[in-house]
């Protein structure tokens, strides 16, 4: 068979693009070469719907001990009970968790999008805003922080059944047992969705919500480190709330419902190379040297962070507790839109993303702030010293966004940091 030329050009394209750039997408990182090979292995080949044990197709004996693997691995890492490592995606885990806990056009309620919220947790045009009724909590518009009183005022007035912790951008630590204590007062589930620090917090260095939620989801991707992918965990299994019983009269665990919500609720056949690259990750997770990498995380963040307020940049909640920096550019550059921040700094070679803010005047599609994060540029080696030098890169291309020479000789000078940098260094 020939080679694919056009398209294995392109991956090179890809991998030239990564090595010699300075990633600051707070949702991406770089896997090591266990977890790559384990995702490009002959797993891809074998259909497996079902669950270890009890498949529709024959031949699973090997990949049943691979998922059996990954959820003993990921349980193991968050002190949970029970594990479901076969979402594809996080939005598909919340998916499921969502049609295992509501019926169509029951209410929820999560952090308002323009606050940090993500796409899965109520958009109008996702799964979440579609099928059911979203109310929301706000950030304090003084100081940026997660409205806790707020959130009880409207769980009291609106009585949700499943209240939804998490976002996608937002750096302060949550206070989950001022959630767990709200969600019981109106009889809610509590679904906290740790994808962006769950790597934090499986080394330790925030708090565990499996201590307080009844689901918590994640992405394995981001700070975990793995392939892009989802899980379910509990930490510890309940009988659901609503008293649904089988045809012969037995109430069915939460569990039993999220592993029938998964399949075959949302999805078919699990993509059994990617779960053998997440029970990889799982394991490097476990290594003592992952808590290093999650240290190194944590500070470069915080250096990053307190560099952009040194010039005169605006950090959303005033500073970061985990890897993420949500950047207002309104104080510094009162006409310069995230959209046209993150097409100057891409052409730099330096990958960032647009996003609102809270309060935000402008649209999703403008916005008024950039959102960085430290997860990838670390496993490239890169500690608190190199921040300052990156934020002036930054600070260089955005007092000039449409300068082309300014912006060729930014990104040679970040090729030349980047360029012999190994992709993972950890």
């Amino acid at each position: 068979m020939e080679r694919d030329n056009a398209i294995f050009e392109l991956i090179e394209r890809e991998h030239h693009r990564q090595q010699g750039g300075l990633e600051l997408i707070a949702s991406e990182n770089f896997v090591s070469e266990q977890v790559m090979r384990a995702m490009g292995s002959c797993l891809t080949n074998k259909y497996a719907e079902g669950y270890p044990g009890h498949r529709y197709y024959g031949g699973c004996q090997v990949v049943d001990e691979v998922e059996s693997l990954a959820i003993e691995r990921i349980k193991a890492l968050f002190d949970a009970e029970w594990a479901n490592v076969q979402p594809h995606s996080g939005a598909q885990a919340n998916m499921a968790v969502f049609m295992a806990c509501l019926n169509a056009g029951d209410k929820f309620m999560g952090l308002n999008l323009a606050h940090g919220g993500h796409l899965s947790h109520g958009s109008p045009v996702n799964f979440s805003g579609i099928m059911f009724q979203q109310c929301e909590y706000n950030v304090c518009p003084d100081t940026g922080l997660v409205d806790y009183d707020m959130m009880e005022e409207v769980a009291l007035r609106e009585r949700p059944r499943l209240i939804v912790g998490g976002a996608s951008a937002y750096s302060r630590e949550w206070d989950y047992a001022r959630m767990r204590a709200i969600a019981d007062k109106v009889g809610a589930i509590l679904l906290i969705d740790m994808a962006h620090p769950a790597g934090l917090i499986a080394a330790g260095l925030l708090e565990n919500p499996l201590k307080y939620a009844h689901i918590v989801t994640s992405t394995t991707h981001k700070t975990l480190r793995g392939p892009r992918g989802g899980i379910i965990l509990m930490g510890k299994d309940f009988d659901n709330p609503w008293g649904k019983v089988t045809k012969k009269g037995v109430v069915r665990k939460m569990s039993s419902l999220l592993d029938s919500a998964v399949f075959p609720g949302v999805q078919g056949g699990p993509l059994e190379h990617v779960i053998a690259a997440k029970a990889v990750a799982f394991g490097e997770a476990l290594q003592p040297s992952f808590k290093d990498y999650a240290l190194q995380v944590r500070a470069n963040a915080r250096a990053m962070a307190q560099a952009l307020i040194d010039r005169g940049y605006k950090i959303c909640s005033g500073g970061t507790d985990n890897h993420c920096i949500l950047v207002d550019l309104r104080t510094k550059f009162p006409e310069l839109t995230g959209k046209v921040a993150e097409n100057a700094l891409v052409a730099a070679d330096i990958t960032a993303n647009k996003n609102m803010v809270p309060f935000d005047d402008r649209s999703a599609f403008q916005t008024s702030g950039l959102r960085l994060g430290t997860p990838a540029i670390t496993p490239r080696g890169l500690k608190e010293d190199s921040m300052e030098p990156i934020v002036e890169l930054i600070d260089t291309v955005l007092h000039a966004p449409e300068d082309e020479h300014v912006i060729a000789a930014v990104r040679a000078k970040v090729n030349e940091m980047m360029n012999d940098r190994p992709m993972f260094a950890w």
